[in-house]
């Protein structure tokens, strides 16, 4: 059994050393562990200044928030700088930062006197993003070595047969008609195919190809990734017959890594959009294929109008 063993000299983040024979936990990387420090700092500040002053920060990012709204911002930003600074694996601190500009950008722009958005301010927070998106990124790969599994679960009842229900899940190429950010789904075998998907983390595709390993018509379906693609994607569905032959329920579990997951990970689970989130959506989606025929997006319409939305119910729709 592996053990690790604390180190106490100083940090140097992101190496495992080795202490009598025993591997110790990742470290601080000298080359981030100044700039980590500064941001931490800088956060505990911009944060004292909220709290102090709302007023004149509000003025100075040319806003006209409210000053209770501005404290509590500043309160985040004093939580993320204790946080950085305490923390041995301060990853998810950076992460919360960088949510924290995403926030604050679109508080500027928002907020905006007479709807002019003060472009100095909004350039020096687009800066300050550059910077925490880099730490954290640093960071969060030297924590977990740049990868780490996820899993998504998630369960939906249907009002059509197993059978219809598995005859379009096993269409691979149905799939980017419920999970929109897939690209594009091509069989190349009987059982293999090569997949396209959008990162959630930004600009960018990845592939990978995968192989059934498991195929009951009608009951279940269960798939792994080919080795040797740098990306791992493996799951299964189930179709279950619902009580008093009510159509079905479809129970989905994947777990999936991809380059940059342990990155993005932290940021998606802050703005709300967590594996099961996407699972869920896309089984929602597949229902509406199946009952109606076609996806139907609540937004604009009157239960989901753009007004009665925010920015981050946008973002999680996608």
């Amino acid at each position: 059994m592996t053990t690790y063993t604390p180190i106490t000299s100083s940090p140097s983040f992101g190496r495992r050393e080795t202490v009598d024979g025993e591997r110790t936990m990742p470290t601080f990387d000298p080359d981030i562990s100044g700039l980590t420090r500064f941001l931490g700092w800088f956060s505990i500040g911009l944060g004292v200044c909220e709290l102090v002053k709302p007023g004149a920060i509000s003025r100075i990012a040319g806003s006209n928030n409210h000053k209770g709204l501005v404290r509590f911002y500043g309160a985040r930003e004093v939580a993320a700088g204790v946080g950085i600074l305490s923390s041995q694996n301060p990853g998810k601190w950076l992460w919360a930062r960088v949510a924290g500009d995403v926030v604050d950008i679109a508080s500027i722009v928002k907020g905006s006197s007479n709807g002019v958005v003060s472009t100095g301010a909004l350039a020096a927070v687009a800066g300050v993003t550059a910077l925490d998106i880099y730490c954290a990124q640093r960071a969060s790969a030297l924590e977990k070595g740049g990868q780490q599994t996820e899993r998504a679960e998630a369960n939906l009842m249907i009002n059509r047969s197993p059978q219809e229900c598995y005859d379009f899940w096993r269409k691979l190429e149905n799939f980017p008609r419920f999970v929109p950010q897939l690209r594009s789904v091509q069989e190349t075998g009987e059982k293999t195919s090569r997949w396209m998907m959008a990162l959630p983390q930004g600009p960018g595709l990845v592939e990978w190809d995968a192989e059934i390993t498991e195929d009951s018509p009608g009951q279940r379906i269960s798939w792994k990734s080919l080795p040797d693609t740098g990306v791992k994607v493996d799951g299964s569905v189930t179709f279950e017959p619902a009580a008093g032959q009510r159509g079905t329920i479809i129970r989905v579990q994947m777990d999936y890594e991809f380059p940059g997951s342990s990155i993005a990970a932290p940021l998606v689970r802050v703005l709300g959009m967590n594996p099961e989130q996407f699972a869920q959506k896309a089984l929602h989606r597949f229902r509406q294929l199946l009952e109606l025929g076609e996806v139907i997006e609540t937004e604009g319409q009157p239960a989901g109008r753009r007004g009665s939305t925010t920015w981050l119910d946008a973002i999680a729709r996608k």
